[in-house]
């Protein structure tokens, strides 16, 4: 593994080039990367900045947050706006992380894609793997993208929904771009990872880059999304069995022991349990991150009706704490805040694998099959005398997929994976019903409540790129 350090030249455009052009591409860095040897794009590659998502939107668009005063106050103008589920997030001279972040990765990967196959040095099976990784980076940043900005993913109308302007060239110098279709983009991003898929590395070997496990895994959940289950299924399988041979450590936690008194979540304080750091996390199998500062500033919380999903023998209740940082009196309606982790892994992510494993499982019928992959993963989470999936819930199809997205809360809640699963759900045949509203507690003990509205299952394209992109089509 090539240890984390720059060129020279690759330095100097880290440093100096992120300069904005009035484009679509202002949000890319201004100039030319330098890179001549196959080495300078591993370095790319290598360049913890990718790591980074650049925004954690989906945190305040997840219905199972909550927030109070006088905390809620504390929040940015855009994050409120968020929160509110607001028709505009930024005004018309601001930046938005959601794209800007994701955007400067996109450059990125078209760069080793489009050129790293004409250096000079490295051996063909080097360069191919280099270029796969760069292929399935892409992929992972434009099914972010798409979750923000497309409509859920709908056979009928995917054709013909807006999605996201598909760039596939490392071209500063375009100034007129124009959204994809939905259909458009899963194409792409399924055929990013199909053609990965070969020349990628069958190993883990490090967590910020892509293997050949992370990818079929990253693939099997995008076809979840597509409600493609049958071929879903064997690639997350595949995933799971790829990780016995990781060069680094891939394993769940055991909340039995590392909660225990000498385990090595503890001790637990007014900050929260040991969690361990996104590059040392051992359920990361590719690691994107974002910033959770809601742990400490008490800005965030996660409602009274999603902490009620727990049972009292859970394990993953020792992430919360019912009381404000760094004390005070107990948030209202039951809702606590999480004290873990303050850095999210956001990429793919060992606990999910069971899950969509899970999920799959049940939407085929094998409902035996889809109670042991949840119990592989409740095990680690709680008594294992506890694990186990209420019989009367293990034998009714409908009640047990149910059950598999409480599970996807009780792990994932005030993670921001709620965002993408509420999207995905409105068009499920089993969940299409469901609602979302989020509630903003007062001092006075009042209540203001936000219902989300089926158009903001979208975002809206932030009007800094409307303007410099005229003929560009919003969402309603």
């Amino acid at each position: 593994m090539t240890p984390y350090k720059f060129a020279p030249a690759l330095l100097l455009f880290l440093v100096v080039g992120m300069g904005c052009k009035k484009s679509f591409l202002e949000v890319l860095p201004k100039g030319k990367v330098i890179a001549t040897s196959f080495k300078d794009y591993e370095l790319l590659l290598n360049n913890p900045n990718l790591r980074h998502v650049g925004a954690a939107a989906q945190l305040m668009l997840g219905d199972e947050v909550t927030s109070e005063e006088p905390y809620y106050s504390a929040l940015t103008l855009p994050e409120q706006r968020l929160f509110t589920w607001n028709d505009q997030i930024y005004q018309p001279d601001e930046d938005n992380p959601e794209i800007t972040g994701p955007m400067q990765s996109i450059y990125t990967y078209n760069k080793i894609i489009n050129e790293v196959m004409d250096t000079p040095d490295g051996t063909l099976q080097q360069k191919r793997m280099i270029r796969a990784e760069a292929l399935a980076g892409r992929a992972w940043t434009y099914f972010l993208l798409i979750n923000y900005y497309g409509k859920p993913y709908q056979q009928a109308t995917a054709a013909t929904d807006p999605g996201f302007p598909i760039i596939t060239t490392a071209d500063i110098t375009a100034n007129q771009f124009s959204r994809a279709s939905v259909q458009d983009v899963y194409d792409l991003i399924i055929d990013d990872l199909e053609e990965a898929l070969p020349d990628l590395s069958a190993q883990v070997f490090h967590r910020l880059r892509m293997s050949k496990p992370a990818a079929q895994a990253l693939l099997g959940k995008v076809y979840v999304f597509m409600q493609r289950h049958e071929e879903a299924l064997p690639l997350l399988d595949s995933a799971l069995q790829g990780l016995a041979t990781a060069q680094v450590p891939i394993q769940l936690y055991d909340y039995n022991k590392t909660f225990a008194p000498d385990g090595i979540f503890m001790p637990i304080d007014v900050f929260g349990p040991l969690y361990p750091v996104t590059t040392e996390n051992e359920e990361v199998v590719y690691l994107r991150q974002f910033s959770n500062f809601h742990v400490l500033q008490n800005t965030l919380q996660v409602s009274g009706e999603t902490m009620a999903l727990y049972d009292p023998s859970d394990l993953r209740l020792l992430l919360y704490s019912n009381t404000p940082f760094p004390t005070g009196s107990p948030f209202q309606a039951g809702a606590q805040r999480r004290t873990a982790p303050s850095i999210v892994p956001f990429g793919v992510v060992l606990p999910e694998i069971y899950l969509l494993i899970a999920e799959c499982k049940a939407r085929k019928d094998d409902l035996a099959g889809a109670a042991m992959a949840l119990a592989q993963l409740r095990n680690h989470r709680m008594p294992p005398a506890d694990a186990e999936v209420p019989p009367e819930v293990g034998v009714e199809k409908t009640r047990l997929l149910q059950f598999i997205m409480h599970e996807r809360l009780r792990e994932f809640a005030g993670l921001g994976f709620r965002w993408f699963d509420m999207r995905r759900l409105t068009v499920d045949p089993v969940f299409e019903d469901i609602t979302s509203s989020h509630t903003l507690y007062h001092q006075d003990g009042t209540t203001t409540v936000y219902q989300l509205r089926p158009e903001r299952l979208v975002l809206k394209i932030p009007p800094k790129i409307l303007i410099a992109n005229p003929g560009m089509e919003d969402n309603p």
